[in-house]
């Protein structure tokens, strides 16, 4: 069939013609102009550029984020370079040992108690069992430990304890500084509010430094002397920030801000590794005490059946041999529990 001839079937009345090529006409017009209006390709374009303008600013946001993360990543790269520098030094000596502990007692006072608790451990060896060579040997080294290993290690908990406070209210003491300097305080009015406000032990840390200040010693000097007492790598990268910017200048305020988001950082890592090495602890605690634990119950009763433990040559044999094995499980229990973070 021809177009004419099917032009003829369709359209009978020449006269609608035109009128009908004008609709369509006009259609075609409102699609070509009012469709990209209205139509998917417009929505599109629309939420593309809704997309690009949250795009660009999550990309303000995340570059905030980054700046800020890279700035406490470069503090606790900082305070780890300190704190291995620190680990290089030589030992300190006994009347800086017992500061840090926060025990107001000289050295000799010291030795003294030292010694005292060394002859009672060796008394209650004596006293205890029957003086076999094996047994002199044990009271001394039980004098040994009584002299050098007990008083130093209380020492040492005192000392870790007395860190320990101190490092969770540090944050709040920067804090404090950070908000006086931004109020228009002076840094020295800051550390006098730390010294009167805060807890122990930095309220009396803090104390020892205004004085010093007082009596003409430097603020360098007074915080250098801080980090002397309280050797942390928190404490020295103070002392570092505080003299730059007193010889420099600087924004202090921000720099001790981010110190202070470290710092609650690493306090949120250490409890949370406590937390999920807890099972652990308490695991290797009963394992360590558990067979001594075993022979004093069964010497409580029936001395005759562990007497030839103490009384045999063999049996000394086999209480050294355990004695060192057990030394090494403990050791290698405590390694694998002391998690680094």
């Amino acid at each position: 069939m021809s177009m004419g001839l099917l032009w003829e079937t369709l359209m009978p009345s020449p006269d609608l013609a035109i009128p009908l090529i004008g609709g369509v006409a006009v259609a075609a017009l409102m699609f070509v102009f009012l469709y990209p209006m209205f139509g998917g390709d417009r929505k599109t374009e629309k939420r593309f550029a809704t997309v690009a303008e949250g795009h660009v600013n999550r990309i303000g946001v995340r570059n905030a984020a980054e700046q800020a993360a890279n700035r406490r990543k470069q503090v606790a790269e900082t305070l780890k370079e300190l704190d291995e520098r620190q680990k290089k030094k030589e030992k300190i000596s006994l009347r800086l040992r017992l500061q840090r502990a926060g025990l107001d007692i000289t050295p000799q006072t010291y030795w003294i108690t030292s010694a005292v608790v060394g002859l009672v451990c060796a008394l209650a060896v004596i006293l205890s069992f029957r003086m076999t060579l094996l047994m002199q040997i044990v009271a001394l080294v039980a004098g040994f430990v009584g002299l050098f290993g007990i008083p130093r290690w209380f020492v040492s908990k005192m000392t870790s304890r007395r860190q320990q406070k101190f490092l969770t209210e540090l944050a709040n003491s920067l804090d404090v500084v950070v908000r006086g300097m931004k109020s228009g305080l002076p840094l020295n009015e800051c550390l006098q509010i730390i010294a009167r406000e805060s807890p122990e032990p930095i309220a009396g840390e803090f104390r020892e430094v205004v004085e010093q200040q007082r009596i003409g010693v430097t603020l360098i000097d007074a915080l250098e002397r801080l980090a002397e007492r309280m050797p942390l790598p928190e404490v020295r990268f103070l002392t570092i920030v505080i003299g730059i910017q007193q010889q420099a200048g600087g924004n202090l305020s921000e720099a001790l801000g981010n110190l202070s988001g470290v710092l609650r950082d690493r306090i949120r890592m250490k409890m949370k590794v406590k937390a999920l090495s807890a099972e652990a602890t308490t695991s290797a605690a009963v394992l360590a005490c558990l067979p001594p634990g075993v022979m004093i119950m069964t010497y409580l009763a029936s001395p005759e059946y562990i007497q030839p433990l103490f009384t045999t040559r063999i049996g000394n044999f086999f209480i050294i041999i355990g004695l060192l094995w057990m030394s090494c499980g403990v050791l290698v229990m405590r390694k694998m529990i002391n998690f680094k973070y």
